[in-house]
């Protein structure tokens, strides 16, 4: 049930933010739109950034499903785009509503199991140090979103195919590449 009513509070937050920035929405609205009431939110979460923040996880895990791993990652970096334009209204009034750090931590977070999960796949049997799992990882991912975050400031023209695919020229060999050198082998 708990899922549920955090679905439906999410749900809600996307519904109002089509409609308006996120400054400018209340708690009494979101619970309002779905029919609940005040301390239903409170008891699932401390305010609306932090529904935000949930929201932005259970997406990502939803865009991310199944595509995670070395061959198929363009896919999910694809899911990751047709999920911000899916939600063009929710992205673009969060993103002038909020402090930049908000919506970079939801991109951050929508691409962190993504590269977490094809660096721990390159890496079977080569044993690199968490930290310089993270550190690969974390390269992409702040590489990702600097396009990702420039692509959004510059009104979602460009076609997503046509970005992933030169970021496939980019990265084509060297996520491996670089698994190897820092494992020495």
């Amino acid at each position: 049930m708990s899922k549920y009513t955090k679905l439906a509070l999410g749900e809600s937050l996307k519904r109002l933010l089509q409609k308006k920035p996120l400054s400018k929405i209340t708690i009494t609205e979101i619970v309002e739109d779905c029919g609940l009431n005040r301390m239903t939110f409170y008891y699932h979460f401390k305010d609306i950034y932090d529904l935000l923040e949930w929201v932005c996880v259970e997406d990502a895990e939803k865009a991310l499903a199944g595509r995670s791993s070395y061959l198929n990652w363009q896919e999910g970096l694809a899911n990751i785009f047709k999920l911000i334009l899916d939600n063009r209204s929710f992205v673009i009034n969060a993103y002038q509503s909020m402090p930049r750090d908000y919506l970079e931590r939801y991109i951050y977070r929508l691409t962190d199991a993504l590269f977490i999960s094809v660096i721990d796949e390159l890496d079977k049997g080569k044993k690199l140090t968490p930290d310089d799992k993270e550190f690969i990882a974390s390269f992409y991912k702040y590489a990702f979103l600097g396009i990702m975050l420039n692509w959004i400031d510059n009104g979602m023209k460009e076609d997503p195919e046509d970005i992933i695919s030169r970021l496939s020229i980019l990265v084509e060999g060297d996520l491996s590449s670089a698994v190897e050198r820092f494992s020495g082998v």
